[in-house]
């Protein structure tokens, strides 16, 4: 449906541009985590999350 909208030449240009917007959401999605509170955001991925847990 996309190719609809778009010609071949973008077709192109866009599927080169895939990885650059990819490595700049993931250093986007670092920066957020280092920025916020980042114990908040670990919670929710599973491996980590058991690490964090305190005795109470």
């Amino acid at each position: 449906m996309l190719g609809r909208f778009l010609g071949p030449c973008y077709w192109e240009l866009a599927k080169n541009w895939v990885p650059t917007a990819s490595m700049w959401g993931a250093v986007g999605g670092v920066g957020l985590v280092w920025a916020t509170d980042w114990w908040l955001i670990l919670e929710w991925v599973p491996y980590i999350n058991g690490k964090l847990k305190k005795d109470d």
